[in-house]
């Protein structure tokens, strides 16, 4: 969980003087032999860059906010994935300046910042709030049931998702009181000896859906599949964007044994399995999906969609399993309770 490249690179913006015109986003192209770019520009269309001999570019490192530390680099280093700021020249096309986020650099910082979530976070579901702390759902454990436990200060900064959101980035700021009974949190800070406890730096948390059903249709072309709602029997559909995460169950995982064995409770076990495409969920498939609780009851914006899902099904809904109990579509939260916060 960081702070996203979009204003990382934003706050340079601020340290520049004014260009005719700026665009930021991410490079979905790149013809070398031609020197033109395609950048997708962050909630707008893809945008033509034509690099000229005296276009400066420049490499910064995620988390600077001024270009004083940028380095030049050449042009053919520029590579698809790169978040670029690009300062055109008054004709909206040739480039004056692009300054590069390495995509190599941005990846290594994600997978630092998430190791440093898992060692020094606390993920669980609101039972309840006293004074400055927030008690989780109780776990059970081999001692016996343990209940983990958030406190925050003035100082901890508290975000929460934005209805329809599948990014981290969309959370906004919000307030200790606005933290409600069953809504999934994820915490990191300074964690107790027994690792129960954490004095927390930062939180997000949010109201998150957890559905399941068999697969009525697809819509390739607009991402889109509609299921039946596993309980009510109601159609609902559900969106995918390119934020959206899709996993698939394997052979190996769907007895809902070894695999759940080896892993401590479902959502780990969830976070081992591997990726999966749209292209690869047919109808009749039993789907699970993570959602951020939307502005429309039969349509929902996935966060993540586990295909091939009859194993997990099974294991989430049985009390003995290790996950807990999880009423689909109730929106309790419970089980899968970490997939809207990776």
């Amino acid at each position: 969980m960081t702070i996203a490249p979009a204003l990382l690179l934003s706050m340079v913006v601020l340290t520049q003087a004014p260009a005719t015109k700026s665009v930021l986003g991410t490079v979905t192209s790149f013809n070398k032999d031609a020197s033109a770019l395609e950048v997708k520009a962050d909630n707008a269309p893809p945008v033509p860059v034509k690099l000229l001999s005296n276009t400066a570019v420049q490499r910064i490192a995620p988390g600077e906010t001024s270009l004083a530390k940028a380095t030049p680099i050449s042009a053919t280093e520029i590579v698809t994935g790169d978040r670029v700021l690009v300062n055109f020249a008054a004709n909206g096309f040739d480039a004056l300046r692009v300054v590069v986020m390495a995509a190599s650099d941005l990846a290594k910082r994600d997978d630092a910042d998430r190791q440093d979530w898992t060692k020094r976070g606390i993920t669980g579901i609101v039972a309840a709030k006293t004074g400055n702390q927030i008690l989780l759902q109780r776990q059970k454990a081999p001692a016996g049931d343990i209940q983990p436990a958030i406190s925050v200060s003035d100082k901890t900064k508290l975000r929460r998702y934005s209805p329809d959101s599948v990014k981290f980035a969309d959370a906004t700021a919000s307030r200790f009181d606005e933290i409600n009974v069953g809504d999934q949190i994820r915490a990191r800070g300074t964690k107790s000896p027994d690792g129960l406890k954490v004095d927390a730096e930062e939180a997000v948390f949010g109201t998150f859906l957890t559905k399941a059903g068999s697969v009525m249709s697809m819509d390739v072309a607009a991402k889109e599949i509609t299921i039946k709602e596993l309980g009510t029997g109601k159609p609902l559909t559900i969106k995918l964007t390119a934020d959206s995460g899709i996993k698939q169950m394997t052979n190996g995982a769907a007895d809902g044994r070894g695999a759940a064995q080896a892993a401590p409770n479902i959502a780990q076990l969830v976070d081992r399995l591997p990726g999966g495409r749209i292209e690869d969920i047919k109808p009749g498939t039993s789907v699970v999906v993570s959602s951020t609780k939307g502005s429309m009851a039969d349509k929902v914006t996935a966060i993540l969609v586990i295909a091939n899902a009859d194993a997990l099904i099974r294991m989430a809904s049985t009390p003995s399993g290790r996950g807990g109990t999880l009423v689909f579509g109730a929106g309790d939260g419970s089980g899968l309770s970490v997939l809207g916060l990776q």
